[in-house]
């Protein structure tokens, strides 16, 4: 059977996005304008990928590269409080893998992509918990100082009793080089993802 692929615009930037994760974004380049309207308009999204190499902001005669595996983003809501400025709020959704990419001529990437099975959901078994107390201590600390849930670097719904879970929002919050957090996202074994965040932890005394 022959793999499906979708064709999917891409937005090249220096983080790295799970499912179930929070990015907000500032668009500005008229390239991510035209294609944050498009997909406000149809309700569609747009794909995540790490930078390699080059900038996030096009510059002449300096090419991207990216990371062939990224996570789909749905634009959950956003404000345009100037002309050619869009403030979105995006959530992490499915992976996905590029089977091939080209950058049209204003500058946009589109890719044709393969879709990356979602993780199976595993409860996180009791060898893991403290990777779950540290984050719900984290998260109870941050609403105790007063930090409103729009500003919150985790987004509901909770799902503290899942590994995948888990582990993707301590992927993103600890400091790691980026190609560290691909390593992770790319790991298909959710168990053995946290396992991996538990030793980050333990080296950090967490």
């Amino acid at each position: 059977m022959a793999t499906t692929t979708t064709s999917l615009p891409l937005f090249p930037l220096n983080t790295v996005l799970f499912p179930g994760g929070y990015l907000p974004l500032q668009v500005f380049e008229v390239r991510y304008l035209d294609m944050i309207n498009k997909c406000i308009a149809d309700g569609t999204q747009f794909g995540v990928v790490a930078l390699t190499e080059g900038s996030e902001v096009r510059q002449p005669g300096v090419t991207e590269s990216f990371a062939d595996v990224g996570t789909m983003a749905k634009i959950d809501a956003w404000q345009a409080p100037m002309p050619g400025l869009l403030q979105i709020a995006c959530s992490g959704s499915a992976r996905f893998r590029i089977a091939s990419s080209m950058q049209l001529r204003h500058g946009l990437w589109m890719a044709e992509t393969t879709a990356i099975e979602d993780d199976v959901v595993i409860p996180v078994p009791a060898e893991l918990q403290n990777t779950v107390d540290v984050l719900e201590k984290l998260l109870d600390s941050l609403q105790k100082e007063g930090m409103q849930p729009h500003e919150m670097p985790v987004i509901p719904p909770f799902q503290l009793d899942d590994c995948g879970w888990v582990a993707n929002r301590w992927a993103e919050l600890l400091p790691m080089p980026l190609a560290q957090k691909l390593r992770l996202l790319e790991l298909d074994n959710p168990m053995l993802r946290l396992e991996l965040i538990q030793d980050l932890l333990a080296e950090r005394g967490l």
